[in-house]
């Protein structure tokens, strides 16, 4: 079935007219028109021939005899006469169950009580047209049920300046395995969707206090369907301000992500089987210090032991693994010689990671910096 978008944006178009913000000031008026979304299996043969009496999605009319259109738990469903089927997971209006202006929250297969439905979300449509900006984790949730599968064209619509750039729009979704087409684009469902670019083993992100590291982390697993978050953090059960960061943190992440709260990271990353995502090395460091009572002055040789052995795990972990760290050789010289012991062991501990990462990052002021080696 071919497929034309001729429009992606959101409903006030990108950019959004008498808009001040520098996403919108960046780009010419018209540059992303509203989503619309045309087809018809045997009438949309390319760009500029749209067919008298299209079917659209988000629907405006009744649809033509062997249509069929229908709500799930992630969105509007529209199946075609020869039987593809199209997830329009964008936000919907409230007559459909979402609040308006408000995402569609997504349901868990699992724990549906209606084995059709329950089948329905194990099957992989042809196409999901997706507001990837609002909730990217929403795409992990939906593979990891299989309503995304391997030959899944996932289109992104909705785009507005949410995002930065369009060169910031394409980075994420090579991340995210979302196309991000221009306006006037037609896909043949009949055809294989385009193969995912390939991810990086070992991603190390560094970056000072606040500059966005955390953030970017998460969103570079987004969109994977099983992700182990692993915080290396103490539970500062005793600290009100801590343990308002770790709640935070822990609404941030997406729910169906496991989470370990361990300071084994070379035993994860020798047994894992999922993506893993671990935040931070500072932490990591300072529980290393506390275990090898170095703060003092001791216990030297066990931190680099410790190191040493992280350092090996690292470089024979199997799976996708993204660490966060902080960069340490931009602030001033610590007072304490513990304090200086302690910039020197995650700094020289920063260097040997990023010597067997395939992508290492500086992130500043929620900005990426790529790292080239």
């Amino acid at each position: 079935m071919k497929v034309l978008i001729s429009g992606t944006a959101a409903a006030g178009g990108w950019p959004v007219p008498d808009c001040g913000c520098a996403s919108c000031a960046r780009l010419a008026p018209g540059h992303r028109r509203p989503t619309d979304v045309v087809l018809d299996p045997a009438r949309v043969p390319c760009a500029v021939a749209v067919p008298a009496d299209p079917v659209r999605l988000p629907p405006t009319g009744p649809l033509p005899p062997g249509y069929q259109v229908s709500t799930g738990p992630d969105g509007l469903i529209l199946t075609a006469p020869g039987g593809e089927r199209i997830l329009y997971a964008a936000p919907l209006p409230s007559r459909s169950g979402a609040r308006d202006g408000q995402p569609w929250t997504p349901a868990r297969a699992e724990g549906s009580r209606d084995p059709e439905r329950a089948e329905a979300e194990r099957t992989a449509f042809d196409l999901v047209l997706m507001d990837v900006l609002d909730r990217p984790e929403r795409l992990g949730n939906l593979r990891r049920r299989g309503v995304i599968g391997e030959r899944t064209h996932v289109v992104a619509v909705d785009i507005d300046h949410r995002v930065a750039t369009e060169a910031e729009l394409t980075r994420r979704a090579a991340l995210w395995g979302v196309r991000a087409v221009p306006d006037g684009t037609v896909l043949d469902t009949g055809e294989s969707a385009p193969a995912r670019t390939a991810r990086p083993r070992r991603t190390l992100l560094l970056g000072g206090t606040r500059s966005g590291k955390s953030a970017e982390a998460e969103l570079r697993l987004a969109a994977e369907p099983e992700v182990l978050y692993v915080a290396t953090g103490p539970s500062g059960d005793d600290d009100t301000e801590w343990v308002r960061r770790v709640r935070a943190h822990r609404e941030r992440r997406p729910a169906h992500w496991d989470t370990a709260e361990t300071v084994d990271l070379a035993g994860l990353l020798r047994s894992a089987e999922v993506p893993l995502l671990i935040d931070g090395l500072g932490t990591w460091i300072a529980a290393v210090f506390d275990g090898c009572d170095a703060w003092s002055g001791g216990g030297h040789r066990e931190v680099t032991a410790r190191c040493d052995e992280l350092v090996a795990a690292w470089r024979q972990t199997r799976v996708p693994v993204v660490a966060v760290s902080d960069e340490v050789g931009l602030g001033v010289v610590p007072a304490t010689s513990s304090g200086r012991m302690f910039r020197d062991a995650l700094g020289r501990l920063n260097q040997r990671l990023a010597l067997e990462s395939e992508d290492v990052a500086l992130v500043v002021a929620g900005r990426v910096l790529p790292l080239p080696v």
